[in-house]
């Protein structure tokens, strides 16, 4: 019997293992979803769209995969379990069909100051290995050429216990790459030691400018006070040499402060440790500010910056040594890597290809691995976690993107929408948050949540193909097809801000003018110097004070779950002053992070149960029934309402509130106009910021930054988050900033944004060493009419010229 006639006689039916073709999730409850029920197809690509705000984070991320990293986190030892994140089950009724689930976000990568691309990506792992075979002169093992391994040498006796127990004379040597002046960090700082105290004052009299250091914390000042080493009653300034000396440089030493073991060791080492050990964006604003006023930091003059020791640098390829590959632009060191033929690290050399070439594939090619992962956006972080997973030969996985066209011109959204359907054609699940009706379009199934943010959304308003949500009726569909027009008529400009001779990064000594007063676009693909022009000449550069220029970057909102916006925006210091003087108490009952906070959940309005290995618990707490505050303090009101009803309110509800009648209180009606303008009117006051969606954040972080008196915004990607329908809220934002007599500068990839500009820089004409020029400056008008760069190709396309 043939093949073709065995299959002919087989059943039709379908074997039971390929019924499971869906993905049900039923009773969904996290943050803002009501009750939401659906079943996502698998092994196909899903987008979940929708205004900013609607649930889309709180479905995919906090309920399906939140779900699925929890159960594979169960499957190992509890022993194991106890050095995982405990994950709470998410509130669900029914979550069938699960696939494990690989999660690419938007989270900023790597606070460590020795975290660079090539870390992140383990490229200079391979690096390494390669240097360490074919490196002339040979040097050591690949730790020989790592800039975070240090040299280690040791010599002594050893006991060996093999019968009669014998010492035993040995050395140790490890060969390290690192520094030794810098410690890997490619940069040394030199303290400004009039930032850290007043010399002309005593330990005892407060003589500690630095933040947080009270006189009376025994942590950190009463350990110098009564170390013995000091005298805490002597100005500093009357110090002898050796105290001086004791007081700056001491090595660790324990000592005895009230009966209390503590460790007593130099202010430098302690500042370093405390402040310079860690990445600097991830610092609190006010310690930041101390830190860059105390500390100066310049390129290590040992290494020239490579990070590197002296001896790894010898050791070459090609007269090519390690920090010379790491520092190339990465295309250009993939072409390198191509040229080198060496049979005896064949596979290893494959292997480096392969990873190089996905960075140039996903459109990343303009970095290099020298690169400190910090200093990477949002967008270009999530695309550097994505190389690990285009080689992959995982299958049957459900792959969960973060908005992955963030950060991308529409030139380089093609090749991402291309990628996100191989990762499909491999036979994976892709669910993809998104807003760009390009990525929309290539989905074989829509879910649009809505239909409105916050407390008006949290339920699916449409299923199906991307054709039939056009016709849906829902606001996304309403808007899909929406096409902004170039303006007619553009403003004038009331003066210029000039830059010259910018050189940062790749810009190659660029000269333009800032028009002031007008809706200005900074555009041009990712990777074409546009950050380094706006950011490096303008926010950072030596005329930035005098011009009054105040940036909202992309940078995250940093808060833990007891913040909230009326803590972030300091709405609540006026509501705060008008609860006290309306009763006649002190301020600081109204805060649940004082002295009005629930003794018993301290302020949070839940309990944590710690269940060791297991997934913790949080309960409303039972004593305020989540409130937040003590019961005492809930018998105080402001227009009939007590402190943690004003805090339920919405925006638009407190702004009417605060607005007239007995609680009118201009100044939190100032702040409430600001959150309603930037279209946060939903929001809760007492919301956690660890709730807010990444567009609710930046938005929030606008509101806080209007009231700052500056002539200059500069926006660095405000449309990131926002759904169609939002964006042309936002123009109609920076319409009325503009019109209220500043100078708006944007750097955006959108063409709603290009098109309503009143002038655009366009950078270009490629990334990295193919860009940092200006290939256009003019009204979006003449650029659509020139169509001469790849901007102006594609902003006509937009607007169907």
């Amino acid at each position: 019997m043939s093949a073709a006639t065995r299959t002919d006689t087989q059943s039709p039916a379908l074997h039971v293992a390929d019924t499971h073709e869906l993905i049900r999730v039923h009773g969904a409850r996290v943050n803002n979803l009501k009750d939401v029920s659906i079943e996502i197809p698998k092994r196909r690509l899903t987008v979940f769209t929708g205004v900013s705000g609607s649930g889309k984070s709180s479905l995919v991320f906090g309920t399906i995969a939140a779900e699925s990293q929890r159960m594979i986190n169960e499957t190992y030892s509890a022993f194991v379990q106890g050095f995982m994140p405990t994950l709470a089950r998410p509130e669900v009724d029914v979550l069938e069909g699960l696939t494990t689930a690989i999660i690419v976000d938007q989270q900023r990568m790597g606070a460590d100051p020795r975290s660079t691309v090539g870390t992140a990506t383990d490229a200079n792992a391979l690096l390494r290995i390669l240097f360490s075979r074919l490196g002339k002169p040979h040097i050591g093992p690949p730790s020989a050429y790592a800039f975070n391994v240090p040299s280690v040498r040791a010599s002594g006796a050893i006991t060996v216990e093999r019968g009669a127990k014998k010492a035993v004379k040995a050395t140790f040597n490890r060969t390290g790459g690192m520094c030794t002046r810098c410690e890997g960090r490619g940069a040394v700082s030199d303290i400004d030691l009039t930032q850290l105290y007043d010399d002309s004052k005593s330990i005892a009299e407060g003589a500690f400018t630095i933040p947080g250091w009270k006189s009376d914390s025994w942590w950190t000042v009463r350990i110098y006070a009564e170390s013995g080493f000091l005298d805490p009653n002597k100005p500093i300034r009357k110090y002898t040499k050796k105290e001086m000396q004791d007081f700056l440089y001491h090595e660790p030493v324990k000592v005895k402060v009230e009966g209390v073991n503590l460790t007593y060791e130099g202010l430098i080492p302690k500042i370093q440790k405390s402040f310079l050990s860690k990445d600097k964006e991830a610092l609190q604003p006010h310690i930041r500010a101390f830190v860059e006023r105390a500390v100066t930091f310049t390129t290590c003059p040992e290494c020239d910056g490579t990070r590197l020791s002296e001896g790894a640098r010898s050791s070459k390829i090609k007269r090519i040594n390690i920090a010379d590959a790491c520092a190339m632009q990465i295309s250009d060191l993939a072409e390198w890597v191509g040229g080198l033929d060496e049979p005896s690290v064949a596979p290893l050399l494959a292997t480096l290809r392969q990873t190089l070439d996905s960075f140039v594939e996903i459109g990343l090619g303009y970095l290099s691995l020298d690169r400190p992962s910090g200093t990477l956006s949002g967008g270009e972080a999530q695309r550097v976690k994505m190389i690990r997973h285009l080689g992959s030969s995982l299958t049957d996985v459900t792959y969960v993107f973060d908005e992955p066209t963030v950060g991308l011109h529409p030139h380089d959204i093609q090749r991402m929408n291309d990628l996100l359907l191989r990762l499909r054609d491999k036979g994976n699940t892709v669910l993809v948050v998104e807003h760009k009706p390009e990525t929309i379009a290539i989905a074989d199934h829509v879910v649009d949540l809505g239909p409105g943010a916050g407390t008006a959304g949290g339920t699916v308003c449409f299923e199906g193909t991307v054709e039939e949500l056009r016709t849906g009726g829902t606001v996304t569909g309403r808007h899909f097809d929406d096409r902004a027009s170039v303006k007619k008529t553009v403003r004038t400009p009331t003066g210029t801000l000039e830059i010259r001779g910018a050189t940062r990064h790749n810009l190659r000594d660029v000269d333009v003018d800032i028009p002031l007063g007008v809706l200005t676009v900074v555009t041009g693909v990712a990777g074409s110097g546009k950050s380094s022009l706006v950011q490096g000449s303008l926010v950072n550069g030596s005329g930035a004070a005098g011009a009054g220029v105040v940036s909202i970057d992309q940078g995250a909102i940093r808060g833990s779950r007891r913040s909230n916006p009326a803590t972030y925006t300091g709405l609540l210091d006026p509501i705060r002053k008008a609860f006290a003087k309306a009763n006649g108490v002190k301020p600081a009952l109204f805060s649940a992070n004082s002295e009005g906070a629930c003794p018993t959940c301290n302020g949070i309005g839940v309990t944590y149960t710690d269940l060791a290995m297991m997934a913790g618990v949080a309960t409303t707490c039972e004593e305020c029934e989540g409130k937040r505050f003590e019961a005492s303090v809930l018998d105080y009101h402001l227009g009939g309402r007590d402190i943690s009803e004003v805090l339920a309110m919405s925006v638009n509800e407190a702004q009417d509130f605060f607005g007239a009648g007995e609680a009118h209180t201009p100044a939190a009606h100032a702040i409430l106009g600001r959150l309603a303008d930037v279209g946060l009117g939903y929001l809760s006051l007492g919301q956690p910021l660890t709730t807010l969606s990444g567009g609710e954040r930046q938005r929030l972080k606008l509101a806080t930054h209007m009231a700052e008196k500056g002539g200059v915004y500069v926006l660095d990607e405000p449309t990131s988050g926002l759904h169609l329908a939002d964006v042309e809220h936002l123009l109609g934002l920076l319409d009325r900033i503009v019109d209220a007599g500043k100078s708006v500068i944007v750097i955006e990839h959108h063409q709603a944004v290009m098109a309503h500009a009143d002038w655009i820089v366009d950078l270009g004409p490629g990334a990295g060493h193919d860009g940092g020029r200006i290939v256009f400056e003019g009204t979006p008008a003449d650029l659509v009419a020139a169509r001469s760069t790849l901007t102006g190709k594609h902003l006509a396309t937009y607007v169907g010229t």
